[in-house]
């Protein structure tokens, strides 16, 4: 069996009831995709399915900590074989701080979710030959902030467990995406009502002259599940924040 045509693809969405998963969740439905979104919030989840406009493809959803070894593996005990893989999950509340500060319990949550649960999620997940894996890193891993090295590390860590990956789960492709700055739920919690001074603040400061949309980081993960000659690879949609 390999990777199945587009009508017919069955994928698992890792921290998809919000931000870049559900925009994932969406854009694959209205290509006619099986879509199953996991996280840890059944309220959440619920909530996510409903906001997913109706296509040619359908949405579940599964209540699944990435950190609990035992979820995933019932997760794909349950769903069997599946076409592609992706997880955006990562507790990063708390996760930015300077280092005379350093929490440790706030650190272990990030590497929990962000980096062991990728590699729990990578032995446990059934994916057909020639199938894809996708993590989703960040552009603090290329243009660390003060107080964001925790965040730096762990997403730097996320590109060499890719690179790692692919050779060994080949033909399975594995790879990561780097977004920039997104508007993505996790902005309400940072800026409160200062959002939106924020992101102008931000988006002046990119060559594309905006900050990152959720659709922008699911058309990209999407690109890596197409084409079959890409593993091993992290693909930046920063919108320039690296050279700048």
């Amino acid at each position: 069996m390999t990777a199945s045509s587009t009508t017919s693809e069955r994928v698992v969405v890792v921290g998809g009831s919000s931000g870049m998963g559900l925009a994932l969740a969406a854009a694959l439905v209205a290509e006619g995709t099986q879509v199953t979104i996991a996280g840890r919030c059944a309220e959440r989840l619920a909530a996510a399915e409903r906001t997913v406009p109706e296509g040619p493809g359908t949405v579940r959803s599964v209540v699944a900590d990435i950190t609990r070894e035992a979820d995933l593996e019932r997760l794909f005990a349950d769903l069997g074989s599946v076409d592609h893989v992706v997880t955006t999950a990562a507790d990063v509340i708390g996760a930015y701080q300077p280092l005379a500060g350093f929490d440790a319990e706030q650190a272990r949550n990030l590497i929990a979710t962000k980096l062991v649960g990728p590699v729990l999620l990578a032995k446990h997940a059934r994916i057909v030959p020639g199938g894809s894996l996708t993590f989703t890193s960040g552009v603090a891993a290329y243009r660390p902030a003060p107080g964001g090295a925790m965040v730096a590390a762990v997403n730097g860590a996320l590109a060499s467990l890719a690179y790692a990956l692919a050779v060994e789960l080949g033909p399975v492709r594995v790879n990561a995406v780097s977004p920039g700055w997104v508007d993505t739920p996790i902005w309400d919690t940072i800026a409160g009502a200062a959002k939106s001074e924020r992101h102008q603040q931000l988006a002046a400061r990119l060559p594309v002259g905006r900050i990152g949309r959720p659709a922008d980081i699911a058309q990209a993960m999407i690109g890596l599940m197409r084409n079959h000659f890409i593993t091993g690879t992290v693909l930046h949609v920063d919108g320039g924040h690296r050279l700048v």
